[in-house]
């Protein structure tokens, strides 16, 4: 498609702004910190305290109180990087010509697969701040199994957690979650691909930004654009996901009973651990002082292993979060999907006799 001069400044302005947020952004909020992160993880073998109990040795009991100062503890470790993700998602539907990401991301199969697990890589986003970037995405007509890889290899890839396990955990650990991530982003795009085949879905899909983002690039600012297609994103988004942060805030003594070498290597516990670490949400990397603490009271190699890849790669907010691009019946197979690695996870770390 050719577009007339005008059309072709503001595609190179949209597109050169958007450059600049995304790296930028990432420096600030991602890169620059990790770094440093990572150099503490390196010296104290340790990256903090589990949020989920913090000092103590079980979650406090389901009241307001709890999931006020759950949520108010996760958003403020999150909160900057929900606005890049939304900044991202946004830019990309108003900023970007549909045909570019059509074009890389909008044929089912390895390739887009391959490409959207690239983009993720350096993004190291949790899954809730990478789910906006995957509507984004999928508005875009990117393909089901790119946005599914791209949610899932966010926090199942990034390259920080993977150092920060090996400090922490032992590097073990690091190249079980490798092996692990693989299977899972490739496979739920493969799942997604054949539930969500073509761009004949994202038509039908609930509307975020509106059919009409860079359906003609050359008309009207890009910036008016990024900035309606940013409130209708965040108007969409952040209330159901705030009153379910909320709500898993206050339940977390449910979702992760009490722990100690009497049950901490069984299968019924690992069931439910699969099932709540699947629906839970955390910040990046959150999994590893939550199973680093969970290991002293006496949680055992099989259920460490299942909230090591259950808890970051997905949760019940980015899979609602996630609804607006992609169909319900994906999500749901993905959760499915989510819950049986988690399991396998556990039961390669037993079986190697992980610690």
């Amino acid at each position: 498609m050719s577009y007339p001069q005008v059309g072709r400044k503001n595609i190179l302005l949209g597109y050169l702004t958007l450059l600049v947020v995304i790296i930028g952004g990432l420096y600030i909020v991602k890169w620059d910190p990790y770094f440093h992160k990572a150099l503490s993880a390196a010296s104290s073998h340790s990256i903090g305290e589990s949020i989920v109990s913090s000092k103590g040795a079980t979650p406090p009991a389901p009241s307001l109180a709890a999931a006020l100062d759950y949520a108010g503890t996760y958003f403020l470790a999150v909160w900057k990087a929900l606005v890049l993700g939304l900044l991202v998602g946004s830019g990309v539907q108003a900023l970007l010509p549909r045909e570019w990401l059509t074009k890389a991301l909008g044929k089912a199969g390895f390739g887009s697969t391959t490409m959207a697990a690239a983009l993720a890589v350096p993004s190291m986003m949790c899954t809730c701040c990478a789910a906006p970037v995957t509507v984004g995405l999928r508005k875009c007509r990117a393909s089901g199994g790119a946005a599914a890889a791209y949610l899932v290899a966010n926090p199942m890839l990034n390259p920080a957690t993977i150092v920060f396990m090996g400090f922490v955990l032992g590097w073990q650990w690091s190249a079980l979650r490798i092996a692990v991530a693989l299977i899972l982003v490739f496979g739920v795009a493969f799942l997604a691909d054949r539930l969500a085949p073509g761009e004949t879905d994202v038509t039908r899909t609930p509307e975020v930004a509106g059919a009409e983002s860079m359906e003609a690039s050359e008309q009207g600012s890009p910036f008016v654009r990024w900035v309606k297609t940013l409130a209708k994103m965040s108007i969409v988004l952040l209330p159901e996901y705030a009153v379910v942060v909320l709500a898993l805030g206050a339940a977390r003594a449910f979702i992760f009973p009490y722990v100690d070498v009497t049950v901490g290597s069984s299968l019924l516990l690992a069931v439910w651990l699969a099932i709540g670490g699947t629906l839970f949400v955390i910040p990046t990397a959150a999994e590893i002082p939550i199973v680093q603490g969970s290991m002293s009271a006496g949680l055992g190699a099989l259920g460490a292993g299942v909230l090591l890849t259950t808890l970051p790669a997905v949760s019940l907010p980015s899979l609602l979060m996630a609804k607006q691009g992609l169909p319900a019946r994906v999500l749901l197979v993905v959760a499915v999907y989510v819950v049986l690695v988690g399991l396998l996870t556990g039961v390669i770390a037993l079986a190697f006799g992980f610690s």
